[in-house]
């Protein structure tokens, strides 16, 4: 398996294709918007100009897209992977998608001896670039050991969590607990800073404690205190991600009452903070009657 296509060249694809290329292989790229893949070309990546095209023309096919929708009319839809794959090719899926979807993508792969990975990331736009993302995979052990070779090349980690539609599971409630600890911690700081105490000297008393949280140690530091808010993850797609938790809570008739006061404090969010706002602004989303 020495080609390998991404298709979706935006903040996370365009890092993992050229994190590819570094690592030896032979990229190829393709992008919706007009324009993007070719600029990937200068640092070795060569465009496409279809879905069918690159299809045709990979081992294994990488996704980097926003939405299950999109993934569903990218795999299913006229012109797309299932109509144009060659047999033995294996998709891994990196969005953060529903895993119902998955799973009816999947069999439709199947169908057409095609394999699917669901392999969603963690790591932001950089970690897709330094090659330092993490990945939850869900698939058969068969595919994920034929892509482990090339996922080692664009991830530092890698946790083969079950079959189809387990990645995608991991990551919806990994971003769930995250929903969580940032709206959690923006309320203790609150708190603490209204009787004297200084915000960044709590977080990092709060880093040597048992309180730490992926807020404490990460957003805080890199994102809120410096007002830089620049993580490359917007408030529109967490707000997906939460919504997809909270229909895979309702699925499974989970008793979950701190879970689902996140879910509502998210969606009401969108009243006061854009879709296009990073998405640590919630930090600063006060909930009013």
């Amino acid at each position: 398996m020495k080609t390998v296509g991404v298709i979706g060249l935006g903040n996370m694809g365009r890092g993992m294709a050229l994190s590819l290329k570094r690592g030896g292989y032979n990229v190829l790229g393709f992008d919706a918007a007009p324009g993007v893949a070719e600029k990937l070309q200068e640092e070795g990546v060569q465009a496409r100009a279809s879905i069918a095209d690159i299809t045709r023309d990979s081992d294994v096919l990488i996704l980097s897209l926003p939405t299950s929708d999109i993934v569903e009319k990218v795999v299913l839809g006229e012109g797309g992977v299932a109509a144009n794959a060659k047999p033995g090719l294996i998709v891994v899926d990196t969005t953060t998608a529903d895993p119902n979807s998955t799973r009816k993508v999947a069999a439709a792969l199947g169908a057409v001896n095609v394999g699917l990975v669901d392999g969603p990331v963690s790591g932001g736009p950089k970690g897709a670039a330094a090659a330092t993302m993490t990945m939850v995979l869900g698939g058969s052990d068969e595919h994920v050991a034929a892509v482990e070779p090339i996922l080692a090349v664009m991830s530092a980690k890698r946790v083969h969590v079950g079959p189809v539609g387990a990645g995608h599971v991991t990551k919806i409630i990994n971003n769930l607990l995250t929903g969580v600890h940032l709206l959690a911690t923006s309320e203790a700081i609150r708190a603490a800073e209204a009787v004297g105490v200084n915000p960044e000297k709590l977080v990092e008393a709060l880093n040597g404690g048992s309180g730490r949280n992926s807020s404490t140690l990460t957003n805080y530091p890199t994102w809120i205190f410096n007002g830089k808010f620049d993580s490359g993850f917007t408030m529109k797609l967490m707000r997906k991600d939460i919504r997809l938790a909270m229909d895979l809570l309702r699925s499974v008739n989970a008793v979950a009452p701190i879970a689902n006061e996140t879910g509502r404090l998210w969606a009401k969010s969108v009243d006061s903070i854009g879709d296009a706002e990073d998405f640590n602004r919630i930090v600063q989303f006060i909930d009013k009657p």
